[in-house]
Order: structure tokens, then C-alpha cells, then sequence
């Protein structure tokens, strides 16, 4: 579905674009593209006023704070190093974007995301981030549980596996908003005004 519309107050949401996560080999974009990608987007936002949502994941050094639960896939027992949870250097020093600190996948639960926007009478989000099929995905489906009108730069997220990004894009994200690159949504934006 082609990107239609921006909401006079939307927001874009940026998901895990943090020093930890920029060596990870993203498929099928770099993280590198996805960053380049998400300044654009941040930048064009930044110059209408409208709010950025830079989203990290951290967690206790001793993982007291790490979700709980049984899983098939072990969890990661290093002790990552020190800045990994720091928002990236493109995206970081803007004193007017929100940064919000998340435990789980999602960038809603356990957090003030929802209250941000709210509070800044925000109806619709833009997503980018890493990983696609995991805090992009969580997060998207929690913005459209809470009511938001959706909105997926599907060339400005990345997963590491091609195949869970195309399920994702291909199967999810239509049944929660509008998809399209990131050129699309910056041209409806700019003839928003």
C-alpha cells in the first residue's frame, strides 16, 4: 500500500539505532543504509517541528531488569560494552527529540512512549529501526493496538535475516499501515505544507 498521508502531528519513532546495534549485519539493508536512511527522515522532521523518538534498548549489567520467561533461544549472558545502549552520533545532540529507554521488544510497553505523543496530541507514527521483524514489528503493532495511524519506512528498517524482514513487510506491516520507502514519505511530507 503506497504511503498516503501525514497527519498534521506525526511522529517518526526510531527503534534501536544504537551503538550495539550498528555492527550487526543487516539483511536485506545495511545498517549503515537504514541509518543514512532514518537521519533524512529525522532531519525532515526536525525542520517542520514535528517530534522525533529515538528508542534505545538497555538492560542492567546483571540482567536483573531483563524480561523474564522461558525461552527456545538462550539468552545472552555477556555483559555488553560500555555505550552500547547509546543512541548513535547521526542521530544524537538534538535537545528537542524524546529518548526513551525500553526493557522488552516493544517501545510501548513499560514505557512513557505512549504519554510523549499524547501529550503532543500525536495520531500517527513513522517507524524505522533494527530489527525489522522483532522491535520495528513489536512496536508497530503495539502503535496500532493503542490507536495510531501507522506508517513503515520499510527501506529504513533491517533485520538479520532477509527472509523475517520480507515476512514482516509483506505480511504484517500491510495489516497494521501504510508501507513505502523512505524517498515516498518524505515527499508526502514535504507537500504536506
Amino acid at each position: 500500500m503506497p504511503v498516503t498521508t501525514v497527519d498534521p502531528r506525526t511522529a517518526l519513532v526510531v527503534v534501536d539505532l544504537q551503538n550495539g546495534v550498528m555492527g550487526v549485519p543487516g539483511a536485506p539493508h545495511t545498517t549503515a543504509e537504514v541509518l543514512e536512511r532514518t537521519v533524512r527522515l529525522a532531519d525532515a522532521f526536525r525542520a517542520q517541528d514535528l517530534p522525533v523518538v529515538l528508542v534505545r534498548v538497555s538492560h542492567a549489567a546483571d540482567g536483573a531488569d531483563a524480561t523474564p520467561g522461558r525461552t527456545d533461544t538462550p539468552r545472552r549472558t555477556a555483559t555488553p560494552p560500555a555505550g552500547w545502549d547509546e543512541v548513535v552520533d547521526a542521530l544524537a545532540g538534538h535537545p528537542e527529540d524524546i529518548v526513551v529507554t525500553k526493557r522488552n521488544w516493544s517501545a510501548f510497553y513499560g514505557t512513557d512512549l505512549d504519554l510523549h505523543l499524547r501529550r503532543r496530541g500525536v495520531t500517527q507514527v513513522v517507524l524505522t529501526g533494527v530489527a525489522t521483524s522483532i522491535g520495528v514489528e513489536s512496536t508497530a503493532r503495539a502503535a496500532h493496538e493503542h490507536g495510531y495511524h501507522v506508517t513503515l519506512a520499510t527501506d529504513a528498517m533491517t533485520d538479520v535475516d532477509a527472509e523475517a524482514h520480507r515476512s514482516s513487510v509483506e505480511r504484517i506491516f500491510p495489516r497494521l499501515g501504510e508501507t513505502g520507502p523512505t524517498d515516498d514519505i518524505l515527499k508526502v511530507l514535504a507537500e504536506r505544507n
